[in-house]
């Protein structure tokens, strides 16, 4: 296994506006890999887009910048868009950065809203869409492991996520800061997936009362219309309800808009020049950016909340060196296990290749024994296995406790080369061992 191999390649809220970002949201449930790449994760999310990849032993011949510009390629292709589009706005990570950028990303380090627990669940759910079209093997298996650890550990051992913060509330305390209450306002919440979930307990805690809830499904809205109060509404039911609301938040997964500039136009000529605010939480987004030139109408999106995140940030800025000692913690052990994963396949042909001298040897045995009953036969595999097993017990655990110790492409190598496997991966002797 070379560390070299695995890569990371992607954009977010910080390195590229909402309008990119929303054009890379869609990917498909299928193995798109290439030749050029063995495993690949993608995970996908508002804000951020991010290709993990171990790449095929022929690519890292190159420069890194043959391994990135596979993915670039596959974006491309994936996405339908030019390259030129948006290769500004990537960034990349190799090797052990990599396994760091996970780790912060899962535990929430590299959120928009700092500690927000929503991308744990992302990060995990993008490991399981890889593993059902069977783009992971070992190497971004382990390295997903370890993220998603990182993240647990984050939120259980330290205080970073301590009083709810999320985008969903950001827009709510934007919300209060723009009306100058919410309690008394007329909220219509659109979309009632994991974000507009969060977003009506949020409002449900701050005493909002006055709340109508549309989806998609009207029954999914009166169910939680019936749960939480506040009227439901249908999505065709959409302008009905815009009639009456002061504040609008949506939050669905439409991959169009599903409000644009006619609609709303009809809509505030019934308003009587009541002013509405609209928060578009979706990527992509859910209403159309040009409504902001009506009359009336004040329009904010993901990127306009960054700078209105509540005070109890800094509680959780005060968390970082904590979370940061965990995934250093992390990174070791990531460290021995990715060793060990180079060790594994050169036990795993070592006894194999016992395995197939120990079956000729008592083959040829039987054969000059001449007739020997079935208690004999049995006898001599037993006394062969048990020969074969305590001669390698040693030698395999001498080369785990030695992948623990960073020594493991030297061992392979001359284990490979003393009992003459061929499948084993080399590593170069002159490579930096210090990088793995």
């Amino acid at each position: 296994m070379n560390i070299n191999r695995l890569i990371c390649v992607g954009l977010n809220h910080q390195s590229a506006p909402i309008e990119l970002r929303e054009q890379l949201s869609q990917w498909p449930e299928a193995d798109i890999r290439t030749d050029a790449i063995e495993e690949l994760v993608v995970l996908s999310t508002c804000n951020r887009l991010e290709l993990y990849a171990y790449v095929a032993d022929a690519v890292v011949v190159g420069s890194d910048d043959e391994a990135r510009q596979a993915l670039i390629s596959l974006i491309a292709t994936t996405q339908d868009l030019p390259v030129a589009c948006f290769t500004s706005h990537l960034y990349t990570y190799t090797g052990e950065a990599a396994v760091r950028h996970l780790c912060r990303v899962a535990a929430g380090l590299d959120s928009l809203v700092l500690g927000e627990a929503q991308i744990l669940g992302q990060v995990n759910r993008a490991l399981q869409k890889a593993q059902a079209v069977s783009m992971v093997g070992q190497v971004l298996g382990l390295l997903f492991r370890i993220g998603i650890r990182a993240g647990r550990r984050a939120r259980v051992e330290t205080k970073i996520s301590l009083n709810p913060v999320s985008v969903g509330s950001a827009a709510l305390n934007l919300a209060h800061q723009v009306t100058g209450g919410l309690t008394k306002q007329q909220v219509l919440l659109i979309g009632l997936g994991e974000m507009g979930q969060l977003t009506l307990k949020g409002l449900r805690a701050r005493g909002v009362t006055n709340i109508m809830l549309v989806n998609r499904s009207r029954e999914r809205a009166q169910a939680m219309a019936d749960e939480w109060g506040g009227a439901a509404y249908s999505l065709d039911e959409l302008p009905q309800a815009l009639i009456k609301a002061d504040v609008v938040i949506s939050a669905t997964s439409a991959s169009e808009p599903i409000l644009d500039v006619a609609t709303l136009a009809q809509v505030m000529q019934q308003r009587a020049d009541r002013p509405l605010m609209l928060v578009d939480l979706a990527v992509p987004r859910d209403i159309d950016p040009a409504v902001k030139m009506l009359r009336g109408v004040q329009l904010f999106d993901v990127d306009d909340l960054r700078h209105s995140v509540d005070t109890a940030l800094m509680a959780r800025q005060q968390e970082v060196p904590h979370v940061e000692q965990i995934i250093e913690e992390l990174l070791l052990e990531w460290q021995q296990q990715f060793q060990a994963l180079q060790i594994r396949p050169v036990v795993v042909e070592l006894r194999q290749k016992a395995e197939q001298i120990r079956q000729r040897a008592v083959a040829r045995t039987l054969r000059h024994l001449g007739e020997v009953d079935n208690q004999t036969a049995d006898q001599l595999h037993y006394l062969s296995h048990a020969l074969v097993n305590q001669l390698l017990h040693e030698p395999t655990l001498h080369l785990k406790r030695q992948a623990g110790q960073q020594q493991a492409d030297l061992y392979t190598n001359v284990v490979s080369d003393l009992f003459g496997l061929a499948s084993a991966e080399r590593i170069p002797a002159t490579e930096d061992r210090s990088r793995l």
